[in-house]
């Protein structure tokens, strides 16, 4: 993928904030599948695995956010008309069915 000049440097901010957590993660993913018996792989430990990657991008997304500035509407947000009252009920007669 190119980037322009700015992209890659935000791209090596993000790489610089996320390989920390990156590492302890896969540091645990080895440390869990070096843990396990062959018959051991699948299953729960599959969903383990999946949790650590998870993670992984969780942190990825939230590094991105980081650095960039927040978005949004300018002007102040305009108010919701007030309620005048409740609505009459015109689920039942009066006096019943």
């Amino acid at each position: 993928m190119d980037l322009t000049p700015d992209q890659e440097a935000e791209a090596r901010r993000i790489f610089e904030r996320l390989k920390d957590k990156a590492d302890a993660e896969l540091w645990a993913v080895a440390r869990l599948l070096a843990g396990k018996e062959m018959g051991e792989l699948f299953g729960r430990t599959e969903y383990e695995v999946r949790d650590h990657v998870h993670r992984i991008g969780a942190e990825a997304l939230a590094c991105a956010l980081a650095g960039r500035k927040k978005g949004g509407t300018r002007a102040a947000a305009s108010s919701a008309p007030t309620a005048t009252g409740w609505p009459a009920s015109s689920g039942t007669r009066p006096g019943g069915s």
